[in-house]
């Protein structure tokens, strides 16, 4: 790949973290992002501003040595080994968004679920979310846990914890975020005014049919 190509998707990285940040769906030193290369991943720093990140912050992660050999000096971030596991078990996926989003992540420690039935936009982005159980950040057995999850699945709400979204590229990914948690706020929002009216089973059928025919 050339390096222009390798800038182009380090800014690429950069530029969704600050957006996260910007759009109140991560906290300063909260989410983490990567994209996929040939041979490894370009990934956000670990104690770093997310409002502030920049190009020249983005390392590379290499698929070798145990997949955290890092081919820069750069100190990456704690949940490397669940983007690298999601990337092993999912080829068909280019990025991996990890977020804190405040409504959704109050999902993740509630036994009530988001209604991504609500609307046709958060079915048709999001499907079905479903959840990873409980591991400590960070570890290899939250890698496990995740990967396991998204075998199926482009969003996967890790309990007590927040979210990861799946996505063939950055706009993906990164758009899956923010509709889950639209998607949550309009949950809650019906939730308090117990009044609901979300799309009917072959509606959603329907658009399932529409969506099998552009993936």
């Amino acid at each position: 790949m050339l390096r222009e190509e390798i800038d182009r998707i380090r800014n690429e990285v950069a530029f969704y973290m600050r957006r996260l940040y910007k759009k109140g769906l991560t906290t300063a030193l909260g989410g983490n992002i990567s994209a996929k290369l040939e041979h490894g991943i370009l990934i956000t720093p670990s104690s770093t501003d997310k409002g502030l990140v920049r190009k020249s912050q983005i390392g590379f992660l290499s698929f070798d040595t145990d997949g955290m050999k890092a081919l820069s000096a750069f100190k990456p971030t704690i949940e490397s080994y669940m983007h690298l596991e999601l990337y092993k078990i999912r080829p068909d996926i280019n990025a991996v968004v990890h977020a804190h989003p405040p409504l959704a992540s109050a999902f993740t420690a509630m036994n009530s679920k988001i209604n991504c039935n609500l609307i046709a936009e958060s079915r048709a982005v999001l499907g079905s979310p479903v959840i990873a159980d409980y591991a400590p950040m960070g570890s290899k057995e939250l890698a496990a846990v995740v990967a396991d999850a998204a075998r199926n699945a482009n969003v996967i709400l890790l309990k007590n914890h927040g979210v990861v979204c799946l996505g063939e590229n950055l706009l993906t990914a990164y758009s899956r975020m923010e509709v889950l948690e639209a998607a949550a706020k309009m949950t809650i929002i019906t939730m308090l005014l117990n009044d609901s009216c979300p799309l009917s089973k072959d509606q959603i059928r329907e658009i399932d049919r529409l969506l099998s025919k552009y993936v």
